[in-house]
């Protein structure tokens, strides 16, 4: 069995910490299970963790009146799920609902910011990982939004 910080080195987002920023990010998550269409976040509601997607599948959603649920992004083994707790006023802005079963490992999102505001050297390391990880999912937004929108005429 691995301990929670050999676990989550396999994510982009941790991989390269020092050993000690790895236990103290540990020491804010737990291992879990959810079954398949379960929603993880919900659009609006408190951001208060994040995930680490070890198995499954995950799909970031948002509601379009009219449309239904757009599916922005599919995340997966390895993936982080969830940034607005980072943020205030720490509201999600996207649904995240499970595609099948997956295996999580889910952080407190205020163990975690109480942890960077009292080791600021840690705070910005994951505020930088979190920045990278943020710039991957709206460039997918992007990317799913020409391809929604792509036939449309649009000028600025």
């Amino acid at each position: 069995m691995h301990s929670l910080d050999e676990l989550i080195t396999a994510s982009p987002v941790f991989a390269g910490l020092p050993a000690e920023d790895l236990a103290l990010i540990a020491a804010c998550g737990t291992n879990e299970r959810a079954g398949t269409g379960i929603y993880l976040l919900r659009e609006g509601d408190p951001a208060d963790r994040f995930y680490l997607v070890r198995h499954g599948r995950i799909s970031l959603e948002v509601h379009a009146p009219g449309r239904g649920e757009i599916v922005i992004e599919t995340l997966s083994d390895g993936d982080v799920l969830g940034w607005s707790w980072l943020f205030s006023p720490h509201r999600w802005q996207l649904d995240g609902r499970t595609l099948e079963p997956c295996s999580l490992i889910t952080f407190d999102g205020l163990c975690l910011r109480e942890k960077c505001e009292a080791d600021p050297r840690l705070g910005y390391a994951l505020m930088s990982r979190f920045a990278a990880h943020l710039l991957t999912e709206l460039q997918a937004v992007r990317f799913q939004l020409l391809d929604v929108y792509g036939d449309a005429s649009f000028q600025r």
